[in-house]
């Protein structure tokens, strides 16, 4: 039997850091039905990325651990329940691996890449589901650099929707900081396909035990108007042909699927 507890979260444990419109919403929904995780009362508590927080000194760290202190922990007898959160945007939000390592060195990241392609096309027709976006795929993908080249802004990140996907530079944050070791990467598509497998090494890399028979859900879908054009896609393979080579020689992965 399990006991529940309360657990004071001092330091989190873990984070998934990335990235947007990759599977981090169906993660958390299996993290939060493992026993040994607790999670906080929100998904997303976009805490390393305020700078309104940052801004002030020393860093109130306590805004973040409140989020925690209702949320029972289901303790199994033999270890503590590991806490963590789930913003995806910290992968891409510039600032925010170095104040994650500032505020935890030893703190684990599970991150999941998309084909930046087709991760782009959903980004956008998210944006036009919360009725954010007035303009059309390839349009919208034209005035982009525009829209984001003022310094970043909650505003502006809403439609980088190319520039989200240039992951390597993105990754390159991540390893400043922090050694391989300490962070996960999943390909959103394998964790689409081969769902057991792709949770049992995330369950263990954090270093908590397999869960089993889990019904999966579907989570955070958002119906499309439309499929992406052969049009759209040819400027998006051709915009990203350098980036995705770049990927696999990074990281050693196959992504043959995302050229096609």
């Amino acid at each position: 039997m399990f006991g529940i507890k309360h657990r004071k979260v001092g330091r989190l444990d873990f984070i998934v850091a990335g990235a947007q419109k990759s599977g981090t919403t169906a993660l958390h929904y299996f993290l939060r039905k493992h026993p040994q995780i607790v999670l906080p009362d929100g998904q997303e508590l976009h805490f390393f990325d305020d700078d309104e927080i940052f801004s002030r000194q020393p860093v109130d760290y306590e805004l973040l651990h409140t989020h925690f202190r209702k949320r029972p922990v289901r303790l199994l007898p033999v270890r503590l329940g590991l806490a963590g959160e789930v913003t995806p945007s910290y992968l891409y939000w510039k600032p925010a691996m170095e104040r994650i390592w500032n505020y935890n060195r030893q703190i684990k990241l599970v991150i999941l890449l998309r084909n930046p392609i087709d991760r782009a096309f959903a980004h956008w027709n998210m944006q036009r589901f919360k009725d954010r976006e007035p303009l059309g795929f390839l349009d919208a993908l034209k005035e982009e650099p525009r829209r984001i080249a003022q310094p970043l802004t909650i505003e502006s990140r809403r439609f980088a929707y190319v520039d989200r996907g240039f992951y390597s530079r993105q990754l390159d944050r991540v390893f400043k900081f922090f050694p391989r070791e300490q962070v996960h990467i999943v390909k959103f598509e394998d964790f689409r396909d081969r769902k057991q497998e792709k949770l049992d090494g995330i369950f263990e890399f954090l270093g908590v035990k397999s869960l089993r028979r889990i019904r999966d859900k579907d989570r955070n879908i958002v119906p499309y108007e439309h499929t992406m054009g052969p049009e759209e896609r040819k400027y998006l393979s051709e915009v990203f042909s350098a980036e995705i080579t770049k990927l696999e020689q990074m990281l050693g992965w196959d992504c043959s699927d995302w050229k096609m």
